[in-house]
């Protein structure tokens, strides 16, 4: 049976998984006035997870069951070694009139829609700077779902930072950039600021201008327009500090360490699908 379009102006949106991944893109939603919070469902035991949600108006139901019954749009939100437990126990209810989305890491979509009987599926790969709502998230469109069933989910995980569409084959990669990347950004925060305590610097300035520095410069590289290398050039005067500082860092390979590290998390990340 074709899959009808999900109603853009009435729909309803559920977690199954209410996480802190889940609560960021609800609040996000909610937050850019994409869905009032009464169109959200979800469920958990903890009474404190209930409390995140229920502090900014989503509904909180007993069961998983209670919220895919009352969603158009379902976000698997739980752990990866969990989904395909949890696919199958709502598997009766999970109608083509459903479109379905995980954001489990590692899970593939074939056994995703193998799991749910169908294949309106839709994998979602966001990233921990989701909470302040500067995500980076890659979508792959599984068998049924349409053109349209894409754009609604690019718009909902686009209310948490910025969504690209991509083939699933991409995704180990993207795994290991934008899914691991922010842990090898806070290190290079961590890093900068130990030399500025080295230099002589109070480590409480020297951690906020290392963090503001690194906001500042990928505000540079995503709205300037220019190639990283051209505002590298550009920042480098003849004879200066920045080129003393580049040198070493060429000197210790750290241009080849940091792609050493992208390509290690994405074979890792392609293991971990395989078992």
């Amino acid at each position: 049976m074709e899959a009808l379009p999900i109603p853009t102006e009435t729909y309803k949106l559920g977690f199954i998984g209410a996480g802190k991944m889940a609560e960021s893109i609800a609040r996000g939603v909610v937050r850019s006035g994409i869905l009032p919070p009464n169109r959200i469902t979800t469920s958990h035991s903890s009474a404190l997870r209930r409390q995140a949600f229920e502090s900014f108006g989503v509904h909180l139901l007993p069961g998983n069951d209670d919220v895919v019954e009352a969603s158009d749009v379902l976000i698997f939100s739980v752990k990866p070694q969990v989904v395909k437990d949890v696919v199958l126990q709502l598997r009766p209810l999970l109608s083509t009139k459903k479109l379905l989305v995980s954001i489990a890491a590692g899970v593939k979509l074939k056994d995703l829609q193998d799991w749910a009987g169908h294949s309106r599926f839709i994998r979602v790969m966001p990233n921990t700077p989701s909470a302040v709502g500067v995500a980076a998230s890659v979508l792959s469109l599984g068998g049924a779902a349409t053109e349209q069933d894409g754009d609604l989910i690019a718009e909902l995980f686009g209310s948490v930072g910025k969504i690209w569409k991509a083939d699933e084959k991409f995704f180990d990669a993207i795994t290991g950039l934008s899914g691991s990347g922010p842990a090898y950004i806070y290190l290079a925060i961590e890093a900068l600021a130990d030399g500025g305590v080295a230099a002589g610097l109070p480590r409480e300035l020297a951690l906020g201008l290392a963090s503001q520095t690194v906001l500042g410069a990928a505000s540079m590289a995503t709205s300037s327009g220019k190639h990283p290398g051209q505002l590298k050039d550009d920042v480098t005067s003849p004879g200066g500090t920045t080129i003393a500082g580049i040198h070493e860092l060429e000197k210790g390979g750290f241009r080849g360490i940091l792609m050493n590290a992208v390509v290690a998390a994405a074979r890792r990340s392609r293991e971990l699908s395989q078992n």
